[in-house]
């Protein structure tokens, strides 16, 4: 049963036209069979280990939705999860601390939203020291300044090797704590904003903690490593960051593309080689990206370890390996998360029963077949589209007008301007004049 606050959530995300963050279950199809290998593959990351997958697919193969599926099923068992959208202006993969600081904006727990889960995080990881030092004993709990230092001691410990390696961590850890007690809330927040990657923290407050400048790309692994510990030792299993849509990657200069491969690279070896202990890291990409000239391939040593045999039928493609092919929708895929998202739409509508019988399965099937034929036949693309215009054209209709039918009042209409790019090239053209050419600068 889907909380009431949570089905306008999934309804409001596809009026829009995006893939819901929460709530993915209630309408997903054809991902019961990832299920047991993430399953597996989790608990692995949870018992002390770490794990990479890559999930390749066509544009509207639902790379984005079973990322986030997968997200959201690690968060009931206790992970934290970041999802990571790559792009050459906001995210350039090849600067890891800009990487670094949109996970730790965009950190996620099932008690926090996306953006507010770093501090709820560490203090609570400051709470499990606080209450591991006064178990100890032999530390008067009135005594503020003992208990601090106690603390400060006993996190240094706990972070290990890293508070070696990045003793600025360590540094803006124990300026946050103090920041606390003092009740000094603008200093905490500048800590806090340090520590996730933020620039432009006020100098005054990093002198305040002994720190200086930005982090950099070493930095920000470092402080990665550490987070993990942190989260480790806040009682979550681990990490799961999603590094949504690489194939990006393809369109930046050649020299950029370049370090952004090896960074990817950097990443996947130090996950293969423990460093990034409790960290479960996903990527998501298209064909052309794990098999074209642009993408992996040009980086010998990224293609090896990203290489998986799809010469098989797609019905025998192991869950287990590097990379997960996603074969796309059919119509049947498509009529069947149609019909789910028409019963969850009705769950919490003013006219359930208007809106099963005038939007019925056949309705559903003529929709999903218009969109289709709308976006020439590719089926692949169509989802998007298709549930937007099924909730916000049909279902909404149905619901608020007793005398709207939408056999007889509704025309499926769709203007070029609500399409992505790859949809509007998908559309069937009847002219030389419909069809787009990319005329974009090449190297």
């Amino acid at each position: 049963m889907i909380a009431p606050h949570r089905r306008r959530e999934i309804i409001d995300a596809l009026r829009r036209g995006t893939v819901p963050q929460r709530g993915l279950d209630a309408f997903a199809v054809g991902t019961d069979r990832f299920a047991a290998a993430f399953t597996d593959e989790l608990a692995v990351v949870a018992a002390g280990g770490a794990g990479f997958k890559a999930i390749r697919g066509e544009y509207g193969s639902g790379k984005t939705f079973v990322a986030r599926w997968l997200a959201e099923r690690a968060r009931t068992n206790g992970f934290a999860t970041a999802e990571v959208q790559v792009s050459e202006g906001e995210t350039p993969l090849h600067h890891l601390e800009t990487v670094y600081r949109r996970l730790c904006e965009r950190l996620t727990t099932a008690e926090a939203p996306p953006g507010g889960a770093l501090r709820a995080v560490v203090d609570s990881w400051f709470f499990a020291l606080h209450e591991d030092v006064l178990a100890v004993g032999g530390i008067d709990g009135a005594d503020l300044e003992a208990v601090l230092a106690a603390t400060e001691a006993l996190a240094e410990q706990r972070l290990g090797a890293v508070a070696d390696r990045a003793p600025a961590l360590a540094a803006v850890l124990r300026g946050y704590r103090r920041a606390l007690a003092q009740g000094d809330e603008a200093r905490a927040e500048g800590f806090l904003a340090w520590l996730g990657g933020q620039p432009h923290v006020a100098a005054a407050i990093k002198r305040s903690a002994g720190i200086r400048g930005d982090l950099d790309h070493d930095g920000a692994l470092a402080f990665l490593t550490g987070l993990l510990a942190i989260l480790r030792g806040a009682c979550y299993a681990g990490l799961v960051v999603i590094l949504d849509e690489v194939e990006t990657l393809q369109r930046v200069r050649s020299d950029a593309r370049d370090r952004a491969l090896n960074a990817l690279r950097q990443l996947i070896d130090e996950v293969d080689q423990g460093r990034f202990t409790g960290m479960y890291l996903v990527i998501t990409g298209t064909p052309a990206f794990f098999d074209g000239p642009q993408g992996a391939p040009r980086l010998a040593p990224l293609a090896q370890r990203l290489h998986t045999d799809f010469t098989t039928e797609a019905r025998f493609d192991n869950p287990r390996a590097v990379q997960l092919r996603l074969a796309g929708f059919t119509v049947d895929g498509l009529c069947e998360v149609g019909r789910r998202v028409r019963d969850l739409y009705a769950a919490g509508a003013d006219e359930p029963e208007r809106v099963r019988a005038r939007c019925d399965d056949d309705y559903v099937e003529v929709l999903a077949r218009a969109v289709t034929g709308d976006l020439g036949g590719k089926v692949g693309i169509a989802p998007r589209v298709f549930l937007k215009k099924l909730v916000g054209d049909v279902l909404d209709r149905v619901d608020q007008f007793g005398e709207f039918d939408p056999r007889r009042d509704y025309r499926l209409t769709i203007v070029q301007g609500e399409l992505t790019e790859v949809e509007r090239n998908a559309r069937a053209a009847t002219s030389v004049e419909d069809i787009e050419l990319d005329l974009g600068a090449r190297e």
